[in-house]
């Protein structure tokens, strides 16, 4: 199967990020980047085009991230997104992964026609990933013939495509969570320096990606800049010397390329509880307290998460970051008040604008799980059990109610 290389005459192609890196930032300060995921409504995308202008002119974000669907649930979506931000200005970095895309009885074709079809817009960025099992699934399982891991994708992409594509890499400073264990008490009691370092504590559980392990990740993911990703974009973090932990071993490893900072951006404590708990994210014991004083407070919520994220940036731009990737949740209040805050932007918190919040719901979101409060037809309840096919059991008043997959939505908190 070979690619088609000649993008018509009419697109204008991205510049690829890596050379954009090596540009100082506008500001002065620091590069901004943003990223979003794909809204699980017609209205939801429209506000979405709204917001990714205004967030473009007000912060001049040097790129764009759009996210691709756990189990590749919103590929359509996600690649509609990545052309439309290229069209309208952006430097699309458009994230791929290796999950559920068979097409046609082939399991590689859908990758490569997302491929073209990025290409043929004139996107020159990818963010190669395996991605996450699709929703309802716990495990994530190759499809035969098809990729492994995200290794196998970037060794695809440059055979294919050669040196057409700019890629990026995940990197994981607290380890991957499949590599994340659970201690037993004798474990914890025997935590290596290292492993203290990055640890975390939930529901009165520690888990921690154990140094033997750990050196597997670092291995790994030399293998992929050594395959030829051009930089890496780390996993959340809460505590900035986990990810100068990480840098530092990059460099050890003989990993030279840039390693761009990926912030979490604080905005709800519901979802700041469920996606830490979820990714196993370490949370340093004076940010736990702050948050569980304010989680029936969301406004008090939203101030600190800009408090939180000016704090963690600046002891980053410290250390030598350049480029700030911001995980927007589609949302711009919390981003516009760290980025001023900082002096990289001015007057952007006042001019922020969440009346949408409730639209900007991921199609097939990971975060929709057991636990959750959901609307349906039937009512508003919680989800009880989440089906392989995406269909949930939700219990409204005592009673078990089965919905099928998209027919229900979790509520969100602005």
């Amino acid at each position: 199967m070979c690619a088609s290389t000649t993008a018509p005459q009419d697109v204008q192609p991205d510049p690829k990020i890596i050379d954009l890196l090596k540009k100082e930032s506008e500001s002065g300060i620091a590069h901004v980047s943003l990223e979003y995921f794909p809204p699980r409504t017609e209205q939801g995308v429209k506000n979405l085009h709204a917001r990714m202008e205004r967030m473009l002119a007000n912060t001049k974000c040097i790129y764009t991230d759009m996210t691709w669907g756990a189990g590749g649930s919103t590929a359509d979506l996600s690649l509609e997104l990545a052309l439309h931000a290229q069209k309208t200005g952006h430097v699309s970095n458009m994230h791929l992964t290796c999950t559920n895309m068979e097409k046609d009885g082939d399991p590689i074709k859908a990758v490569h026609d997302a491929l073209q079809s990025a290409y043929d817009g004139g996107i020159r960025n990818i963010v190669a990933l395996r991605g996450d099992p699709p929703e309802g699934e716990k495990e994530w399982k190759a499809t035969e013939g098809g990729f492994t891991c995200a290794l196998d994708l970037v060794k695809y992409i440059r055979k294919q495509f050669g040196a057409d594509f700019g890629i990026s890499v995940a990197g994981y400073p607290e380890g991957h969570p499949n590599r994340i264990s659970e201690l037993s008490a004798e474990e914890v009691a025997a935590m290596s320096e290292s492993e203290k370092s990055r640890c975390c504590t939930h529901d009165g559980v520690t888990f921690v990606c154990k140094d033997e392990d750990y050196k597997k990740e670092m291995d790994y993911l030399k293998e992929k800049v050594d395959a030829g990703a051009d930089f890496i974009i780390t996993q959340m973090f809460f505590d900035a010397e986990v990810y100068k932990t990480f840098v530092n071993d990059c460099r050890k490893w003989g990993i030279d390329c840039p390693v761009v900072p990926g912030l979490m951006c604080i905005n709800a404590y519901p979802g700041f509880k469920k996606m830490t708990k979820f990714c196993k994210t370490r949370v340093p014991k004076p940010l736990e307290e702050k948050m569980d004083s304010m989680k029936d407070d969301p406004d008090a919520v939203k101030k600190f998460g800009v408090e939180f994220g000016a704090e963690i940036c600046r002891s980053l731009l410290d250390f030598g970051v350049e480029v700030l990737h911001f995980y927007t949740l589609n949302l711009e209040k919390v981003v516009y008040g760290i980025t001023d805050d900082l002096g990289i932007t001015k007057g952007l918190i006042e001019k922020s604008n969440e009346s949408d919040a409730k639209d900007m719901v991921a199609v097939g979101s990971a975060w929709a799980r057991v636990g959750d409060t959901v609307t349906c037809s039937a009512g508003k309840g919680i989800v009880k059990e989440l089906k392989a096919d995406g269909a949930a059991v939700v219990v409204i008043d005592g009673k078990d109610i089965e919905v099928a997959k998209g027919s229900y939505k979790k509520e969100m908190r602005a």
